[in-house]
């Protein structure tokens, strides 16, 4: 039985061309991703993203109304999507999942440039795991926006060579630092790896390539700075993009031990990759690679951490190197994987199959397929008309979203960003320190209704200050008007 299905996939993987390719890694993507469709929340950055972007339909440019820490396209995606199809939890999703698909093909097809189509579609494959499993990657991160991105962009400048694919790569590259601004390290060092080519080669035609390339990057920056230029509020793009990260990498470092490890597995890899010839480090292609993932480590070390869905502008460029040689290992007969070892793949998305059960058995308990404390609170404060003016979601911060509500100050859009009292500048906050911003927020705008996550610290550990004084504040101000799943909702008591 074993035997015929591996002969069965080996014969499939024979015949791949681009239709299966994109067919297998749609099917696989999203038997993976559908489960976590009807979640409310994955990742509280998602939630943040989906604020910004009503914000936007609504009329209000990202940085005016609202406030995060990430350049305007990762919003203009959700705004986007929330302007054609409205406030639809599946059409965010399903678009995350064409996202990792299209990333996982453009792996795909820089690995049939550089191996066969067999080890290309494994990378692919794995592509596909390692941006939807493993963590909070099954929401729809600004990670799994610009690898979307930056993976056909890569391969342009792999696999063409006129002049258009040139632009056309500049502009997807655009996109990408409008996205995440940290991958302008990468894009950085590939276009001074093919000024340093046209050097070398004294390649006129390269230099004007480049030229059109840099061209394509700024051309799509100064589109997302023409609607504030003409409301004159260039800026508030200019310190919310640009000033605003530069200061949270300089005060939301890691202390560098903590990146050792990490850094250590990738530096042994491209050594024993090197040693055992197994990658060919003098061709063009996998230079490329090799440039663009230190591109992405060298913005890691600078912002001092390394969060796990950071990882995802790493996995689908550095897989196609690790199948490579893993392809080369099994050639040589020095590594080999047991058949019976491949069925434990099938436990691979295990968090998909526990997802399958959990939405399952939620439709049987509440008849909607829809759970998570980001709807049943809503759906609760509704049915029993809760006060929702200046309501606080100090946790299920989506809660804002399905009441069409505000949250009540720009530094409470995320909860988190509330404690990042360097940020506050950079959106002329009135307030100076996290714990005046919460004195406001409970003082003067007086909440009625208070949601916290049951059992959990309200900020980070880190934040000593602030968490003793909303604690204080919600013991002495509120009570306990109900429990919904891992939820509270306080009340706050008459004539405080």
């Amino acid at each position: 039985m074993l035997k015929n299905s591996l002969r069965s996939i080996s014969e499939y993987l024979t015949t791949l061309n681009n239709r299966k390719v994109l067919l297998s890694l749609l099917i696989l993507t999203l038997f993976i991703r559908f489960p976590f469709f009807f979640r409310d929340y994955i990742d509280r950055d998602e939630s943040t993203f989906i604020l910004l972007g009503q914000s936007w339909v609504d009329g209000f440019l990202p940085y005016t109304q609202l406030w995060d820490l990430k350049p305007p396209l990762t919003f203009a995606f959700f705004a986007s999507i929330i302007s054609i199809f409205g406030k639809s939890f599946l059409a965010i999703r399903f678009t995350g999942s064409l996202l990792v698909v299209i990333t996982a093909f453009f792996t795909y097809k820089i690995g049939s440039e550089i191996s066969n189509r067999k080890v290309a579609f494994g990378a692919a494959i794995s592509c596909v795991a390692l941006l939807s499993l493993f963590g909070s990657l099954q929401g729809v991160m600004s990670e799994h926006i610009c690898m979307a991105f930056f993976t056909p962009a890569l391969y342009l400048l792999i696999s063409k060579n006129r002049s258009e694919w040139f632009l056309l790569a500049g502009i997807l590259m655009g996109v990408v630092v409008m996205v995440k601004l940290n991958m302008a390290y990468p894009i950085l060092l590939i276009g001074l790896y093919f000024c340093f080519e046209a050097a070398r080669k004294k390649d006129v035609l390269l230099f004007y390539k480049i030229l059109l390339f840099g061209l394509g990057v700024l051309a799509v920056i100064l589109i997302t700075i023409a609607p504030y230029y003409l409301n004159d509020n260039f800026l508030i793009w200019w310190k919310s993009v640009i000033l605003a990260p530069l200061e949270y990498t300089g005060a939301r470092r890691y202390p560098l031990i903590k990146l050792a490890p990490f850094f250590l597995i990738v530096t042994v890899f491209f050594l024993f990759s090197w040693k055992k010839k197994y990658l060919n480090f003098k061709d063009r292609s996998i230079i490329l690679l090799v440039i663009a993932i230190t591109g992405v480590l060298l913005s890691f070390l600078k912002g001092g951490r390394i969060n796990g869905h950071y990882l995802i502008q790493l996995h689908p460029i550095f897989i196609i190197l690790v199948a490579v040689t893993l392809s080369k290992l099994q050639q040589s007969r020095t590594f080999k994987i047991p058949k019976k070892a491949l069925l434990l793949l099938l436990l691979v998305p295990i968090e998909s199959y526990l997802e399958y059960g959990n939405i399952i058995q939620n439709k049987i308990k509440y008849d909607t397929f829809y759970n998570g404390e980001g709807f049943s609170v809503p759906r609760y404060i509704r049915e029993h008309d809760l006060d929702t003016k200046n309501i606080l979601f100090l946790g299920y911060h989506i809660g804002y979203w399905n009441l069409g509500e505000l949250p009540p100050s720009k530094a409470s859009t995320h909860p988190s960003n509330i404690c990042r009292d360097e940020l506050y500048p950079f959106f002329d906050n009135p307030r100076k320190t996290s714990v005046e911003e919460l004195t406001f927020i409970m003082d003067e705008l007086r909440p009625k209704t208070v949601i916290l996550r049951k059992n959990k610290r309200i900020f980070d550990k880190k934040e000593i200050d602030e968490n003793a004084f909303i604690e204080r504040y919600l013991e002495k101000h509120y009570k306990l008007h109900t429990e919904v799943e891992n939820a509270e909702i306080l009340q706050r008591l008459e004539g405080l």
